[in-house]
């Protein structure tokens, strides 16, 4: 299994609430990865999932169609904001499935924190980002998320009872939740708080790897 820790030495604490049908989360993910690292701060990974079903889907877009049209578009200006240039808009687009919304690729997350903690849940979720906006691989699909923890060193039987398990759907719906109580109505969306709960917590959301360092520093200088 592919696990990467770093030595948490930072006064402070970030809670990722992220879902891994959006493309923002995508381009934030690695910047965050590259900072925390250099920084040593703890990450703590939440799913939030803005549609949980075709219903809901219909109910926001108004067709699937226009759904994959309108989300395609929100690619465009990702992949314009991507550090690497990894957002395959085209590739999508000829894909014949629907667009899938969060709920699966959710609870394939929280399964993957179950058996590894937040340091397997983000490695998951990176792989899992991958598969739908640069391999246009379909992430509605159970076999596919379970493939995808497959290829990263997760026992294919243990993975696949933790996906289906009530555990997963709680811990998803409890990730969702406390979103909402803390207003959040966007992603990414990082909760930066200091450890010892002495100041108060600022929000970021999509931002440049240097931006994000200097005010994570300041903060740390502070706390």
């Amino acid at each position: 299994m592919t696990l990467q820790a770093n030595n948490v030495t930072s006064p402070l604490i970030i809670d990722f609430y992220h879902d891994a049908v959006c493309g923002w989360c995508y381009v934030m993910s690695p910047r965050l990865r590259q900072v925390a690292g250099e920084l040593g701060i703890q990450i703590r990974h939440h799913t939030f999932v803005l549609q949980d079903s075709r219903e809901q889907m219909v109910q926001v877009f108004g067709s699937m169609e226009r759904a994959k049209s309108e989300i395609l578009g929100h690619w465009e200006a990702c992949a314009k904001q991507d550090d690497a240039q990894r957002i395959n808009i085209e590739g999508m687009r000829t894909q014949s499935f629907e667009y899938p919304n969060g709920l699966a690729s959710a609870l394939a997350c929280q399964a993957a924190h179950m058996l590894g903690e937040d340091i397997a849940h983000w490695d998951y979720f990176d792989a899992v980002q991958r598969a739908h906006l640069t391999e246009n691989r379909n992430i509605g699909d159970a076999a596919v998320l379970t493939d995808i923890a497959v290829s990263l060193g997760f026992d294919r039987d243990a993975f696949t009872t933790a996906m289906i398990s009530e555990d997963a759907a709680q811990r998803v719906q409890a990730d969702r939740m406390q979103a909402m109580q803390l207003g959040i109505r966007s992603i990414p969306t990082l909760i930066v708080s200091s450890a010892d709960k002495t100041t108060d917590p600022i929000r970021l959301q999509t931002t440049p790897a240097e931006l994000l360092k200097s005010r994570l520093q300041d903060m740390m200088q502070a706390a």
